[in-house]
């Protein structure tokens, strides 16, 4: 009964009060503050305001007010800040900085059931000596309490940044309201979740960043934009980068993720920070040598891997053989390496896709970074172009590394040359808060000569365009344009009449549109459309000087369109099932102006089975593929720390390498898809068991299982001529491939003993199979491919003696690679030939290394010159003599087999790398 004879009190004082500020005025203002308008408010009126001053911003106000109501007034000037309103007594006005005071008790007020605070949407004190900064909590208040509202929560995004060097942070993970609702930021550093009404704790956390929390008290749709610092403790604990427990609550399977800024304490060949060397230390992805160019990912062959700088090709990402990554570490950002479930925007290729992204240059502050080793200096220049509008990041990379060849344990080297250089550019613009720009250009030449009459180089070219564009809280959309291309010469220089030049040059164009909408909190759709228009010159060989007798031979070129259209949906059905589903279809189009030979149909190709020749006009189309591809990975979380995961994909590749060799070079040339060429197709299944050990050190354990099915994989027959052949059809087979393997990891990417375990078996196997003898290779059964190693174990640790000097280790073992051996001769017309085995039936030895390496920190003073890191490592420190390939040769009517290998002996090697 006290409490009805209260409320009624309430109510009847209430209704006197709430009919003031119905009287009318007229007022006017001209670019005046808030403030004052409150001050002249309160001098025409009999009104008196109560408020801090520190609520009113510092906004103009320029408004005619003509006998309209105070009320009106207040609704004006308030309407675009978080400014509510309350009249209370004789003329009194309460204002409240995004809050509402209630009047009225809502519906049902007695029968809502009562919780303990700080459960449910009820406001949850935090007491700020528990905070991670010395400032406590900061409060952040986004929109304004509206009592006429039914909604019950609303979006928070945003774009969150270093605040040291001003360039977005991905990966990183915000929690609410102790863990029960989480995001992550994307690879711009953009996040987007949705927080109920009221009070919220913000936690941000990631490796490298000093843990924040932020309280929110949200009352409609807002962006905040959060700048965090560094912490210095954690840079160099860990290469692979996953946020807790990310790897658990992602559906995608098979997907790695690189943080080159933190790769600076592995000990690699020479000193050298290589994003891709780390790639080959995780299961599933793996090199035939140390010579190699290509890398072989879940037993594909190097063609089948995608190359992305900011969205364009590359085509070679080496230098020097493949001793090193053509990309330079203080330019690069991060690297996602999909080899299970590749996203629906990415086509091409069958294996994997290698998604490398640019730093964005910091608007803000002048900046560099580099490094001075042994085989190469580096340089990063970061200048700002226009304050928090616009900057460009500029970096190169050269070496002095002739002496290398020359130390190598060969002899047929000693005279040999090498250099090579890399530059980058990037430039990004803000144009306002719903538009940016970034633009990359990219360029890398090698020159080698391995004989004293052979000079060899090869270069990638890129440029990339990036526009990107919000329309609103739910949907932002980019547009890309970039073009690549990749080439390589040969001039020899032999005698004087046998000395020509040799080329070749592949070229892309592509055009794409990314869109992707949030249609609610569970579904988030990503759509698009993309064309690429190939532009490939086989090989053009031509005398070198008037008295060569070479003949000019041209192979006629080639000309491809490949577009594609594709959707995705990240489905989240319930808290612990997550469906990530994709459709993309390919068409693909080899166009004129070419002449296509037509052979008899079920017969092998050669001059004796040609019946037509087919003459295509400029840009007509002389053969079509394509079809449908399929993406779709399911995740099951039995807890926050324990997933399954299972994924299935299917793809295109209509381009294919050319080469006699058994592992990639930078002499390799790409075919492309024609009349008598198939594309490459494959399908992948995969499943996986991701396990954290929640402590304080975050284990990580994972174990993943694939099955891929190929076809029309091309190899070819025995003594093919490659060179300069406009029929390359008659030296190419084409057959199926299988490869399944199991790939374990075990992570710790904390403590002072840090670093991860992983260990593959896998088998790549491939069959040629035809009723004719020529296009059948081991009597048409399945065969150990060139790149199948069965067992692969890698271990990375990182011990960390005091906060400046640590302690590395690196070692790999790796099943030797097939080989064909001679197994005997015969006398056939009076001459001796050699019998070889089965195709790969044999293997070269096993390959092992190990690396040691120690990481000075200069120190960690704010105020210097420089913050500089020292390393100082020995590469295979127990100098074993890895066999990079076995190759026989006659002598003096016997056979004898060698072996070639690269480093053979320990390499030492230190390291300087500066930061100002």
């Amino acid at each position: 009964m006290k409490k009805i004879i209260l409320l009624t009190i309430f109510l009847s004082v209430n209704f006197a009060y709430t009919q003031k500020g119905m009287e009318t005025i007229s007022i006017s203002f001209d670019n005046t503050k808030k403030i004052d308008v409150i001050k002249k408010i309160e001098s025409l009126s009999n009104y008196h305001f109560y408020f801090l001053e520190d609520w009113i911003d510092e906004a103009l106000i320029s408004e005619n007010f003509n006998n309209v109501t105070l009320r009106t007034i207040l609704n004006g000037i308030f309407s675009e800040t978080n400014i509510n309103y309350y009249f209370i007594g004789d003329y009194k006005i309460i204002l409240t900085n995004n809050n509402v005071i209630h009047d009225v008790l809502p519906i049902g007020y007695f029968n809502i059931k009562k919780t303990k605070i700080g459960e449910g949407n009820k406001p949850i004190f935090y007491s700020e000596n528990k905070s991670t900064t010395k400032k406590g909590i900061e409060t952040i208040r986004i929109g304004k309490e509206n009592k006429n509202s039914n909604e019950k929560s609303f979006i928070l995004s945003g774009i969150i940044k270093n605040s040291l060097t001003k360039e977005p942070i991905p990966d990183l993970v915000i929690m609410a309201n102790s863990k029960k609702i989480n995001t992550v930021t994307d690879r711009k550093g953009q996040y987007r979740i949705k927080l109920p009404i009221g009070i919220n704790l913000l936690e941000f956390k990631s490796l490298g960043i000093e843990n924040l929390k932020k309280r929110i008290i949200i009352y409609s749709n807002g962006i905040a934009n959060f700048y965090l610092e560094e912490n210095p403790e954690l840079l160099d604990e860990v290469v692979i980068d996953a946020d807790r427990d990310k790897n658990v609550r992602q559906a995608v399977t098979g997907l790695t993720q690189i943080k080159v800024k933190n790769i600076k304490t592995i000990p690699l060949v020479l000193g050298e920070r290589d994003v891709l060397k780390v790639a080959t230390t995780m299961p599933g992805i793996s090199k035939a040598g140390e010579g190699s160019s290509g890398y072989n990912v879940r037993g594909g062959k190097t063609d089948q891997n995608l190359f992305l700088l900011d969205d364009a090709v590359i085509y070679n990402p080496t230098h020097f053989f493949g001793i090193f990554s053509a990309l330079n570490p203080y330019t690069s950002g991060d690297l996602n390496i999909y080899k299970g479930n590749i996203p629906a925007e990415y086509g091409g290729r069958l294996s994997s896709v290698f998604d490398i992204n640019t730093k964005n240059a910091n608007s803000e502050k002048f900046s560099g970074e580099g490094g001075i080793g042994p085989v190469t200096s580096n340089l990063m220049l970061n200048i700002p172009v226009v304050k928090n509008k616009s900057a460009m990041i500029v970096g190169a990379r050269g070496t002095y590394s002739d002496w290398l060849l020359k130390s190598l344990d060969d002899e047929s080297l000693n005279n040999s040359e090498a250099s090579f250089y890399d530059v980058v550019l990037k430039y990004n613009h803000k144009i306002n808060d719903n538009n940016n720009i970034e633009t990359t250009g990219y360029y890398s030449k090698d020159n080698f000569s391995i004989t004293s009459d052979s000079i060899y180089s090869y270069s990638n070219r890129l440029f990339s365009l990036n526009w990107n564009h919000k329309f609103n809280e739910k949907n932002k959309a980019e547009l890309i344009l970039v073009n690549s291309e990749y080439q390589y010469n040969i001039g020899f220089e032999g005698n004087s009449t046998n000395n020509f030049d040799f080329g070749y040059k592949i070229n892309e164009t592509e055009a794409k549109i990314n869109i992707q909408s949030s249609l609610n909190e569970n579904h988030i759709f990503d759509y698009g459309i993309s064309s690429k228009l190939y532009n490939n010159e086989p090989g053009k060989m031509q005398p070198k000087d008037s008295e060569s007798i070479i003949e000019q031979t041209t192979v006629p070129k080639e000309r491809a369109l490949e577009s594609a259209i594709y959707i995705s949906d990240n489905y989240k059905i319930s808290e612990n099932l997550v469906l990530n589903a994709g459709f993309r279809y390919t068409q693909y189009a080899f166009l004129g102006e070419t002449s296509q030979r037509v052979y008899i149909d079920d017969l092998p190709k050669n001059d004796a089975t040609v019946i037509d020749t087919l003459h295509y006009s400029n840009n007509e189309i002389a053969k079509t593929y394509g079809g449908p591809e399929f993406r779709a990975s399911v995740r099951y979380s039995f807890s926050p720390t324990f997933s399954v995961k299972a994924s299935y994909n299917k793809n295109y590749q209509f381009i294919h390498t050319l080469s006699n060799n058994t592992t990639a070079s930078p002499t390799d040339t790409w075919k492309l898809s024609d009349l008598n060429i198939k594309p490459q197709q494959a399908n992948q299944f995969a499943i996986g068991i991701y396990k954290n050990i929640e402590n304080n050190d975050n284990i990580e354990l994972s174990i993943e299982g694939y099955y891929k099915q190929s076809k029309n994989i091309l190899d070819y027959k025995v003594g093919a001529d490659l060179l300069l052949n406009e029929a390359i059809e008659r030296e190419i087979i084409q057959g199926d491939g299988k490869a399944y393997g199991v790939e374990f990891l075990i992570k710790k990417p904390k403590g002072k003993l840090n670093g991860w375990l992983g260990y593959t078996y896998s088998r790549s196997l491939i069959k040629f199979d035809s009723e004719f003898t020529e296009e059948t290779v081991n009597s048409g059964d399945f065969f150990p491919s060139n790149y199948d190693k069965p067992h692969d174990i890698s271990m990375v640790l990182n011990y960390k003696l005091t906060k400046r000097y640590s302690f590395s280790a690196n070692f790999v073992y790796q099943t030797g690679r097939p080989v064909t051996y001679p197994i005997g001769n015969y006398i056939y017309n009076g001459s001796e030939y050699v019998f070889y085995s089965n195709r790969n039936e044999y293997r070269i030895p096993d390959y092992y290394r190990l690396d040691l390496g120690i990481n000075i920190e200069g120190n960690h003073k704010i105020k210097k010159l420089a913050h500089s890191f020292w390393n100082i490592s020995v590469y295979n420190v127990l100098g074993r003599n890895n066999p990079y390939s076995v190759f026989f040769v006659t002598e003096n009517g016997e056979i004898k087999a060698y072996q070639s290998s690269i480093f053979s002996v320990p390499v030492p090697t230190i390291t300087y790398n500066f930061r100002f």
